[in-house]
């Protein structure tokens, strides 16, 4: 795909306006960080050229002057939220959060646990941070919020929350998601310093929607389809289009809860330091675009990939019709259908191949596809040896080596061991065919004494960012192989398997 962002572009800018917003105040600027802080897929999705960790190299310019605090909503630990992309908990990804933060040479000042109410798995989760040396800050609901501003700007209020003590002129506020409690932190600590006579600000770092294109711009679309789930919508914002008589876009949280925020900031600063949503934001994105051509049919893609993502959601219980309904009209609105993604079809065709071979046969029957860099696309089909999505990554792996067809990658034997350890040792219910962790390891295996499956090995890594559609949910180790070897993979809502467990 050709690229649509310029990344070197974008760093620039970004930082050149944050350090403006916090050179108009003396002392600190709060700035509330939106969306994924490191691998922002999503961005890189349907900006083509946008690195996944850009927002760790703008932060790494910027570490001398930053302190970083991380929310997390105590609700999503005890409700075990997870995170799509890496199929982990909250919890576990602000784990990963401060990890890959320590790799960039930047440390986290402490972890707010918002609207703590000594929950049972909010508890354990400060105690383990804490006992590994990590500050820990409890933040309780906000008393008198949102319409008693009165008794939200007063110590029963923001005042009620502990005060985190930071040296720095940028406080970076993050979070693993939204509903993180970044706003309410960022407001909390702006009422301390105030107490104390500091004249602090505040603004907000969101990447989208973005502001400065239209309203109804792929780019757009494909961010109210990601947030389908929680019932986000984008929206102009009347605020900024009133003061200013321009048109700017922003989403309907922001824009509602707009005017509250414009009370509690007036109330403790005694100003109102802004006059829409949109003027709290510093995203230069839009001003970053290079080619908008490129940029709105990748995001048309990722459009499609969010509608194939909730109606598997819908089937495994995790969203309602009306999340997969929204994202279907929005579909509809850009004249998008779910065929125009170049996989589905493909690897259809594989699974109708492999019911018409295993004629006579019990079992579900699923194909595989993948779209090299070169536009090739690769199919595979399951078998009584391995899943369709083993199946599809051999081929595509040969393809790429140049290695006949006829030839055998993995080893009769290591296959042999690996079935066998699932079905006589571990006593597994599952299909003794190979998922593709499994046949990772094979492969790996293998190499060790065969040379093609060597070469085969060594060109795994030219997957990275290959389109993947499979005609069924991903069992576990199918989903873990795929998210190493880092493809964008849809799937259609079946099962892999009639057994309840196992599927």
């Amino acid at each position: 795909m050709n690229q649509g962002f310029d990344n070197q572009k974008y760093v620039r800018e970004q930082s050149d306006a944050i350090l403006n917003r916090v050179n108009q105040f003396n002392n600190r600027l709060y700035l509330e960080f939106g969306g994924k802080l490191i691998f922002d897929y999503h961005a890189s999705r349907v900006l083509p050229g946008f690195h996944p960790n850009v927002k760790m190299q703008l932060l790494q310019q910027l570490k001398d002057k930053m302190d970083i605090l991380l929310c997390i909503y105590a609700g999503d630990i005890e409700r075990k939220k997870v995170r799509a992309d890496f199929g982990i908990t909250y919890d576990v990804d602000t784990l990963r959060l401060i990890d890959d933060l320590k790799d960039w040479g930047l440390s986290v000042k402490g972890v707010v646990i918002t609207r703590f109410d000594n929950q049972p798995t909010a508890t354990i989760f400060k105690n383990k941070l804490e006992r590994s040396g990590i500050k820990v800050f409890t933040h309780m609901y906000t008393k008198g919020y949102p319409t008693d501003v009165d008794t939200v700007v007063s110590d029963e209020g923001y005042g009620a929350n502990e005060f985190i003590e930071t040296d720095k002129s940028l406080v970076v506020v993050a979070g693993p998601g939204p509903g993180s409690g970044k706003l309410a932190t960022c407001l909390s600590q702006l009422y301390h310093d105030y107490r104390r006579g500091m004249k602090s600000g505040y603004a907000k770092f969101e990447t989208f929607p973005i502001w400065n294109i239209p309203l109804k711009h792929p780019v757009n679309v494909a961010y109210e389809a990601a947030t389908a789930d929680i019932g986000d919508f984008n929206v102009i914002d009347p605020f900024h289009l009133e003061a200013y008589g321009k048109t700017s876009i922003n989403y309907n949280r922001d824009v509602e809860v707009f005017p509250v925020l414009q009370r509690i900031l007036m109330k403790i600063m005694g100003t109102a330091l802004y006059k829409s949503p949109t003027d709290m934001g510093v995203n230069r994105a839009g001003f970053c675009i290079i080619d908008d051509e490129a940029v709105q049919e990748a995001a048309k893609q990722e459009l499609i990939r969010r509608y194939f993502r909730y109606r598997c959601e819908y089937v495994m219980g995790f969203v309602d019709r009306e999340t997969v309904q929204k994202v279907e009209l929005l579909m509809e609105d850009m004249n998008i259908k779910p065929e125009d993604r170049s996989v589905v079809e493909p690897s259809r065709r594989a699974a109708v191949e492999a019911r018409e071979k295993g004629k006579g046969n019990e079992g579900i029957f699923c194909g595989a596809a993948i779209q090299l860099h070169d536009g090739t696309i690769i199919t595979g089909k399951n078998s009584v040896h391995m899943h369709a999505a083993s199946s599809m990554v051999l081929n595509a792996v040969k393809k790429l080596a140049d290695i006949p067809d006829k030839i055998h990658l993995l080893s009769p034997m290591v296959i042999e061991s690996i079935t066998s350890l699932d079905k006589y040792f571990l006593e597994s219910k599952k299909t003794v065919s190979l998922d593709l962790e499994e046949t990772l390891i094979a492969l790996s295996i293998s190499a060790t004494t065969n040379p093609t499956a060597q070469l085969a090995l060594e060109r795994l890594r030219d997957l990275e960012g290959c389109e993947v559609h499979i005609t069924y949910i991903p069992t576990t180790g199918d989903e873990k192989g795929l998210r190493k070897l880092g493809v964008n993979l849809t799937s259609d809502p079946n099962f892999s398997s009639s057994s309840l467990f196992t599927g």
